[in-house]
């Protein structure tokens, strides 16, 4: 198991990415913090993964939220090695897209890195998008909260390089999650999107929850500062 013995926090780990992250950590021998506004869902998957997981209500856009997440991770697992910051929303108005999308993905990398740093290292992984890399119209806070993520990957993946932690991104295509549900409802848009897509389908949690492990674990020891496209081939065109 290449996560035994570790801790992890996973933020938005009620449903989609975040939960298949959490549970393939589980798999791999991790105790998991489900860190998660809505407490039904994050108590659900603490419940489906078991006595190596625990559920804490958080709202990644409240710095103060993400900072008692990290302390809590530590105080019931006895440390904390690696944090994931999955939570996002779809585009909605500016302020609140950037505040869970960006600011949250800020202070989940302030606070985690400092806190890995202090206690022998560990991982950071944040969640970003193919939209952190290219542009689309109508999009425009998903798009540079997004793109912001992206750039807090490499700011802090120098910052704290010598310092035992590394700092990567996972930039997802075309997922199967709720977030994805009402686009794939508009058949016109959905056919489009497939058509754009070289593999012809849309991708599922569970095959970023892989690249995760990856990089939660000593595989990707060389490796910080990157951001990981994972999106059958949609950005290649």
């Amino acid at each position: 198991m290449r996560l035994k013995d570790k801790v992890a926090l996973v933020t938005g780990a009620g449903s989609g990415i975040g939960r298949a992250i959490a549970i393939e950590f589980a798999n791999e021998g991790a105790a998991v913090l489900i860190a998660e506004l809505n407490e039904e869902m994050g108590a659900a998957v603490a419940d489906e993964i078991g006595e190596r997981a625990a559920f804490v209500h958080c709202d990644t856009s409240a710095e103060e939220d993400v900072q008692a997440a990290i302390a809590s991770a530590e105080e019931r697992f006895g440390g904390l090695d690696i944090v994931v910051n999955n939570a996002g929303v779809a585009q909605k108005d500016w302020d609140t897209t950037i505040a869970v999308n960006l600011s949250g993905v800020y202070y989940g990398c302030k606070y985690g890195a400092e806190k890995l740093a202090t206690t022998g290292g560990g991982s950071v992984i944040n969640l970003s998008s193919i939209l952190g890399l290219v542009g689309i119209g109508g999009e425009d806070s998903y798009v540079a909260a997004k793109h912001g993520v992206v750039g807090l990957t490499k700011n802090f993946a120098i910052a704290f390089g010598q310092r035992g932690v590394r700092v990567n991104c996972i930039n997802p295509g075309w997922i199967e999650t709720p977030m994805t549900d009402p686009i794939m409802e508009m058949e016109a848009i959905a056919a489009q999107m497939m058509t754009q897509t070289p593999m012809g389908r849309m991708g599922r949690p569970e095959e970023i929850a892989k690249a995760a492990i990856f990089l939660a674990s000593d595989d990707s020891s060389f490796m910080t500062g990157a951001s990981l496209v994972i999106d059958g081939g949609w950005t290649a065109r």
